[in-house]
């Protein structure tokens, strides 16, 4: 947050709103940010119907996914400046209005490119409320025992937000539509517009200018990019929109880096990433991601294509990596002072590494008792171990003026990492998938190029391993 208030005088003066709701403020702010996670892996395990319904391509069906991702991801930082000048309350009710308003259009979405632009817009919507949800509940959560355990179930819930998402899809799915995936958003972002305003304080105005050339470099390059990767797979790499797209990638990227060291506010201060141990930590975020995005993409397709799953059990194949990350998210706090953090990162990321790796080895003959349980329990404790230690690491030591936007830089890495690896692994997946298209050797194929694409997708595990080990050095107790 970077307003010029302390937490503890903003609440001082909504003390009696707190003092008599602090159980709606908190389900309020939890309730949309869990709404705005969710959603980024809800659609999973109905992309087979939404294909069927709708007739997207094969290579196609990822951008129902990466539509959302690439504007929540692109402009969280643009959304947390906007918060800062406007108002972080505003802004937060004014993005899960859009959210919501766009969650009810998708769901009434009768062609592809109809869905593709509700999902679209849907994360423009929780790029603006995500940034804020933060700050609020600092804001109206007195410093002490109250706002740690407003905290710790904001933390809890949000790192559950992708297992629960696959779970909440599946039983939707089944039940009734792939629709109603984005309907359940519809009463929550209503009854959050209502009761925001009456409930919940809004930390004091930040004036300054937008970077508005910053946000837009970075979300149409990041866009760029993953189009010419999905483009080249399915088109060929010598395909003259894969071409330009790839060109444009490179110099709306390199514009926004430039531009982000010369202007007077830029939405990435390139100062935070000065640290060694900070830009490590988010370049670490990033690969982790990339991999972990597959997993929960890939993974509902093979349950639900090769073993025969319908949508609900799918989503309840996730339910043990779901109570293994809630475990391990529940164990780390307490760990954390005994071990370090670096120590419980490396644990992390190579328990991920070891269930991803047994994950790429799956076949059309693969069960999910033998080949999948267990390698997605690791996957989940690996989750629940890593996380919290690495948030802490790269947001721990940031002044109090930057401690908003170094923030909204690490959803940011997560969003675009779990983005461009999805595009990447898409690519690879698709190069062994399309080699049969209907009968037996299709399904051998469509399971041997999610094995392949797993493969590759540990590949960005070994690299985060690789630089937590050299480059973020900590003392054993942090």
């Amino acid at each position: 947050m970077t307003s010029s208030t302390t937490p503890s005088t903003a609440v001082a003066g909504a003390a009696g709103q707190v003092a008599r709701h602090p159980g709606i403020i908190l389900a309020i702010i939890v309730s949309c940010q869990m709404m705005v996670v969710v959603d980024t892996t809800a659609m999973t395990v109905a992309l087979p119907q939404i294909q069927a319904d709708l007739g997207f391509s094969a290579t196609g069906l990822s951008w129902v996914l990466n539509a959302y991702v690439l504007a929540y991801g692109g402009l969280l930082l643009f959304g947390g400046r906007l918060g800062d000048i406007f108002g972080r309350r505003n802004t937060f009710v004014a993005g899960v209005l859009l959210f919501t308003v766009c969650s009810l259009l998708g769901g009434f979405a009768v062609n592809d490119w109809q869905l593709l632009a509700a999902r679209a817009v849907q994360g423009v919507g929780a790029a603006f409320a995500a940034p804020g949800a933060m700050s609020l509940l600092i804001t109206n959560f007195e410093e002490g025992n109250a706002r740690n355990k407003a905290l710790a179930v904001y933390s809890t819930l949000a790192g559950l937000g992708m297992a629960l998402g696959m779970i909440l899809s599946g039983i939707l799915t089944e039940w009734a539509s792939w629709r109603w995936v984005l309907f359940i958003n519809v009463p929550i972002g209503i009854a959050a517009v209502v009761l925001t305003p009456k409930f919940i304080t809004s930390p004091a105005k930040h004036p300054g200018r937008v970077d508005v050339v910053g946000a837009f470099t970075a979300t149409v390059g990041l866009t760029a990019l993953v189009y010419g990767l999905i483009r080249g797979e399915s088109e060929g790499w010598s395909d003259a929109v894969a071409i330009g797209s790839l060109v444009t990638a490179f110099v709306l990227l390199a514009g926004f880096l430039v531009t982000q060291f010369r202007i007077k506010n830029p939405i990435m201060p390139m100062r935070l990433l000065a640290s060694r141990l900070r830009g490590a930590g988010y370049a670490v975020m990033l690969l982790v991601l990339a991999c972990n995005f597959s997993v929960f993409y890939f993974v509902p397709q093979f349950l639900q294509e090769v073993l025969g799953f319908s949508a609900l059990k799918a989503g309840l194949g996730f339910l043990p990596m779901g109570l293994a990350m809630f475990a391990m998210s529940r164990a780390t706090p307490k760990l954390l002072p005994k071990f370090g953090p670096r120590r419980l990162i490396l644990a992390g990321l190579v328990l991920i590494l070891a269930g991803v790796l047994w994950l790429s080895s799956l076949d059309a003959g693969t069960s999910y008792a033998a080949g999948l349980l267990l390698p997605l329990v690791l996957v989940g404790v690996g989750i629940g171990t890593f996380l919290m230690p690495l948030t802490a690491l790269i947001l721990g030591g940031v002044a109090p003026r930057d401690s908003g936007v170094a923030a909204g830089i690490l959803q940011t890495m997560q969003q675009i990492g779990g983005a461009l690896g999805l595009a990447v692994l898409v690519t690879v997946y698709g190069a062994r998938a399309d080699d049969a298209t209907t009968g037996p050797a299709a399904t051998t194929a469509m399971a041997d190029g999610i094995g392949n694409a797993l493969l590759v997708g540990s590949g960005f595990v070994v690299v985060a391993l690789i630089l937590v080990a050299t480059l973020i050095k900590t003392k054993p107790r942090a």
